[in-house]
């Protein structure tokens, strides 16, 4: 019984403590072509997922500097989605934790963000975007060019956008469009 209550105490105060640090943004009308002008990001590549002959989405990676240095967070990076088919946050978030799987990502290290992506991601439908600015502070979510959120943990944006940069990617092909090394 007594580790039942620690082990439900621990898990309310870990809820409480990371919804500190993830803060839903009110603010509409962020457009997300003038923050792109503003940090002079430039494309660095693009890249289609396809699955067998369905086309999924097509993805862009924005950096400031002409080389991309993974995991530099001294440089502000932009990874943007645009989807081509309708996607629920649920299948979204599933796919999401499968390819952090893949990349051996322990499961302690992820599943603290996932109250927050639950509550931060929409459900998709095709022509919707959804892409993350990540900085020194923390990484912001924009769902069709509007900011919809912000996790305040410098080291969770490189963690999702490792599921296309890492060299351990389930889709290296991908990964080379998008550092542009086609």
């Amino acid at each position: 019984m007594h580790k039942v209550m620690v082990s439900l105490f621990l898990s309310i105060f870990w809820l409480f403590s990371f919804n500190l640090a993830v803060q839903a943004s009110d603010s509409r009308g962020t457009d997300l072509a003038k923050l792109i002008e503003a940090n002079q990001f430039r494309s660095v590549g693009k890249a289609k997922f396809t699955v067998l002959f369905w086309d999924i989405y097509q993805s862009q990676l924005f950096y400031r500097a002409d080389v991309v240095e993974l995991g530099n967070n001294n440089q502000p990076l932009l990874f943007e989605i645009q989807y081509l088919k309708d996607i629920t946050r649920d299948e979204l978030i599933i796919r999401t934790i499968e390819q952090w799987q893949h990349l051996g990502v322990k499961e302690d290290n992820y599943q603290v963000y996932l109250p927050a992506l639950k509550r931060l991601w929409p459900n998709i439908k095709a022509g919707d975007s959804l892409a993350i600015l990540i900085n020194q502070t923390g990484s912001s979510f924009y769902f069709n060019e509007n900011k919809i959120g912000t996790i305040n943990e410098p080291e969770f944006g490189w963690l999702f956008v490792d599921i296309w940069l890492s060299p351990n990617t389930s889709q290296p092909k991908l990964r080379r469009q998008l550092l542009g090394r086609n």
